[in-house]
């Protein structure tokens, strides 16, 4: 293993030898505090070596950053913590490779201790995946993760995923026409904008051009994004613990996409392989001036250096596609079409609904469904109350029938939140609002069913009639591609689905989180889209509870926006 490198703060005189073992083990956070001191006159008499002579602004917990460490052997350093007095300099000193395993295998996966894996965190790079499989791969609460802007890069040069269409080649023709046909549009209509936007904004004086450009070339972005395909390339990083990699495979695995089961294979290979060593060149050049003075100090040199570093070895091995998500989808697919096949979806009166107060069962049930139909909440609710309490029950038996030892329940069944909203929006807008991990979120599919977004902007400029054409021509190239008699036809024809189309989500949260997303989302720098739908979710916290009204600091999207602020 590398060696470790601690970034310390001291905030104690380091311990003689005599007690060496003592104090790291006090200090090194263990929930203990030395013991106490003993008074004034207690000491006077006490015998020299039991004495504490530290001075009193000293506090006695000592506090250092770790670098260096394989995230693994770093989880199993942090666990010792609740099973020895080791400090965790001694036990990193003491733990190898094998050992970790050894414990992770013992302590993770046969007694089930899984918050161990919580304690090893891994950086990792997901490159040219659609922006479909980037939606799914960070539908996870506890993610954090950065991807690819479309307000602040061109995706024109991006490239798209093209699904396996097998021995379709029909298929793969009016899919490959309808994508280059949106990529077109899409750089035609961003230097169209762009030249729109400069000839209505004046610059001022004190910007310079480049930055005067760069903003409304952002901007222009924004309003074109729309066109832009689920098929589009992006990129992204995530930083994520070692069990939400393991759900997260096992999530992607199981998936209705054959793009997002083979990113989860990538991701365990990724996780389980050697790692990307940033800094492999230079060693490589520092171990070959050292084998060069001597050969047998090279070796070990390459051997301490050079080794190859797996980042979850251990903890995402076992990471399987999962039967009970597979089996319950099927059954709830299956359940929510039944129910709802008579069901004309109902034209949407708001962006969001604020949901009223329910029993739980009835939430749970309907969550359940929701999630496999493109109904509205009210709707699928509305439809279980006819069909009645036995029904709605069996729906929850379905959701948990096929639930394993170590399974988590189904996200349908994190319910209880004060405040839920069934949002309608754009599925560009919704890739902004997903990334709020406060608050649950249950996504529905993607569909051209609800219709697409234009922005006024885009009728400003002229450009109306030619993005409805665009936008007409693809729905009925996807309508085409989903009626294919072929494996997934259906999945891959949603990969040719722009931005535009609208989709329905419902997501729970608190009060604070409600506030939260309603301030954040309205400032006048954000996207129009969600600027309407965090306002809209303020306007109907407002309406419910307008004592709370006051306590929103929301910005008021009516106003005029200034195309330069960012």
């Amino acid at each position: 293993m590398p060696e470790t490198v601690t970034n310390e703060v001291s905030t104690m005189p380091e311990p003689s030898s005599k007690n060496s073992s003592t104090s790291d083990s006090v200090s090194a956070g263990l929930g203990h505090r030395s013991p106490q001191r003993p008074s004034a006159a207690e000491n006077s008499s006490a015998p020299q070596d039991l004495r504490d002579d530290r001075r009193d602004d000293v506090p006695s917990t000592e506090v250092f950053a770790v670098y260096g460490v394989e995230p693994e052997i770093q989880a199993y350093a942090m666990a010792k913590y609740s099973r020895s007095s080791l400090s965790m300099k001694e036990s990193l000193r003491e733990i190898s490779a094998q050992k970790a395993e050894k414990f992770l295998n013992t302590f993770y996966f046969q007694y089930g201790h899984r918050s161990i894996a919580d304690l090893a965190h891994i950086a990792l790079a997901v490159e040219r995946l659609s922006i479909l499989a980037a939606i799914e791969l960070a539908d996870e609460q506890r993610w954090d993760g950065q991807e690819r802007s479309t307000r602040y890069q061109d995706f024109k040069k991006s490239g798209y995923y093209t699904p396996d269409f097998g021995a379709d080649d029909e298929a793969r023709k009016l899919y490959r026409e309808t994508l280059d046909s949106l990529f077109a549009e899409y750089d035609a209509l961003s230097a169209h904008m762009t030249q729109h936007l400069i000839s209505i904004t004046p610059k001022p004086a004190e910007m310079k051009q480049e930055a005067y450009e760069r903003t409304l070339k952002a901007r222009a972005f924004d309003i074109t994004r729309y066109l832009l395909p689920l098929a589009t390339n992006t990129s992204l990083g995530e930083i994520v613990n070692a069990r939400t990699l393991e759900t997260q495979v096992a999530h992607l695995l199981s998936h209705t996409h054959k793009e997002v089961r083979v990113l989860g294979e990538s991701l365990k290979k990724a996780a389980t392989t050697a790692a990307y060593n940033v800094n492999a060149e230079s060693l490589r050049g520092l171990v070959e001036e050292i084998r060069k003075l001597s050969p047998e100090l090279g070796a070990r040199a390459e051997q301490e250096l050079l080794h190859e570093v797996r980042v979850a070895p251990t903890l995402v091995k076992y990471a399987d596609p999962n039967s009970y998500e597979m089996e319950t989808r099927r059954e709830l697919r299956q359940a929510a079409r039944e129910l709802m096949k008579s069901e004309q979806l109902a034209p949407s009166k708001a962006i969001v609904d604020l949901l009223d107060e329910e029993p739980l069962e009835v939430e749970i049930a309907t969550t359940l469904l929701y999630e496999h139909c493109h109904h509205s909440y009210r709707q699928v609710r509305q439809a279980l109350q006819v069909s009645g309490e036995r029904y709605r029950r069996e729906i929850i038996d379905l959701g948990l029938r096929h639930r394993g030892k170590h399974d988590e329940m189904l996200r349908g069944f994190r319910a209880g939140q004060q405040f839920r909203f069934d949002i309608l929006m754009d599925t560009g807008g919704f890739r902004d609002m997903h990334r709020h991990r406060r608050c649950i979120q249950v996504m529905q599919g993607f569909t051209t069913q609800h219709g697409y977004e234009m922005l006024l902007d885009m009728d400003d400029a002229g450009m109306r009639s030619r993005f409805d054409a665009a936008m007409r021509r693809t729905q009925t190239a996807v309508e085409k591609l989903a009626a294919r008699n072929a494996p997934e036809a259906e999945e891959n024809s949603q990969y040719a689905i722009p931005l535009a189309y609208r989709k329905r989500a419902l997501f729970k949260m608190d009060f604070a989180e409600a506030v939260y997303i309603s301030e954040l989302r309205t400032t006048p720098a954000g996207h129009v889209s969600y600027r309407n739908v965090a306002y809209a979710m303020y306007e109907a916290v407002a309406r419910r509870y307008p004592a709370l009204a006051k306590y929103f600091r929301v910005h008021d999207v009516t106003a005029p926006v200034d195309l330069l602020q960012r």
